[in-house]
């Protein structure tokens, strides 16, 4: 029997990936991103980009890997678990961490298993070249990965896996090695709109279009300087960094099991901070909690703004208290 390399090639990287701790890998034939580009496009022109004007910048050379890595044949797409059971407190004193910040920063976890999956494909093909991104470059990885079979795009704008649900984090490697593709999967979100109607502030104007403007995420992270009033007003829900609400109330989120990795089990002081504390964090001692974790990216004075919005929310009742849903018809939404 003949064994195709390409083949062979492919299901060793397969299972060296999974060995190196990832939950799903898939692998794609590189090229433009053709209807994904134009969603892109339109997404941009509707401004539901707010601040993070970086997602214009050189937009051919985001949706064709092949202008980031010349010579890229093939797209290989990783995914890795990290829900761990832990419950977000429901104390109207606490604020709300999201789930992917509760342990160490996913982009050095993922980054190393990725820097060791290119070292295992240079030596099974030495002419191989890659290049690696854990969100952190011009390359779309949730279009990367559902073209690569990992899963579908929610509504939510998440990737969701059929086995774990959409707990998981994303990462790839570009390559100039030609390898055996997967089939993209099939949309099984259905008719639900569970996310739709949870989402506190209505940033999700449509199935899989998200207002970033109105979504708790940006406004906790990315957004630079104080929240606008307009924003300010909207229900946080006691979150203090990202939000979890649109994932919490996925159905295919039943199906997630506990993480295998260690990095990713709570810190102690991230299941619950209490938001006073939080409105006045040092700036050494935010540097000394959040070393090697998401919430660094926020930085001290934006984790402190948005403790202060919280605080404000609960004197003027804008919040609603933990555990409770404020729907679109409290902001004027349709």
């Amino acid at each position: 029997m003949v064994v195709n390399p390409a083949s062979s090639l492919t299901e060793r990287i397969r299972r060296h990936a999974l060995s190196l701790g990832f939950s799903h890998i898939g692998f794609a034939e590189a090229g433009r991103l053709h209807w994904e580009a134009d969603r892109l496009g339109a997404w941009l022109a509707s401004g539901f980009e707010a601040g993070m004007h970086w997602m214009a910048r050189d937009p051919e050379r985001r949706c064709d890997p092949r202008q980031v890595l010349e010579g890229t044949q093939s797209v290989i797409s990783v995914a890795m678990n990290y829900f761990t059971p832990h419950e977000h407190s429901k104390d109207f004193g606490n604020a709300r961490v999201s789930r992917y910040a509760w342990g160490d920063d996913y982009h050095d976890i993922i980054g190393e298993r990725l820097a060791a999956l290119e070292e295992f494909i240079v030596r099974e093909c030495p002419e191989a070249r890659t290049r690696r991104y854990v969100d952190t470059g011009p390359v779309m990885d949730k279009a990367w990965a559902v073209k690569a079979g990992i899963g579908w795009l929610g509504k939510h704008g998440n990737v969701i896996t059929r086995d774990m649900g959409s707990w998981v984090f994303l990462g790839e490697i570009l390559t100039t090695v030609a390898l055996v593709y997967d089939t993209p999967m099939a949309d099984f979100c259905g008719t639900c709109t569970s996310c739709l109607d949870a989402c506190p502030t209505a940033a999700i104007v449509r199935p899989y279009i998200v207002d970033a403007a109105r979504c708790i995420s940006y406004l906790t992270i990315e957004h630079k300087g104080e929240h606008p009033s307009e924003a300010a007003k909207m229900n946080f829900q006691s979150w203090v960094y990202g939000c979890d609400v649109c994932q919490d109330v996925c159905p295919w989120n039943s199906f997630a099991l506990p993480t295998e990795e260690a990095g990713f089990s709570p810190r102690p002081w991230n299941i619950a901070p209490g938001i006073g504390e939080l409105a006045v964090l040092e700036d050494e001692e935010f540097r000394d909690r959040y070393r090697r974790s998401p919430i660094k990216r926020t930085k001290a004075a934006g984790l402190r703004r948005n403790a202060r919005t919280l605080l404000k929310q609960r004197e003027s009742h804008t919040d609603t208290e933990p555990g409770t849903t404020a729907h679109r018809k409290d902001y004027g939404t349709s």
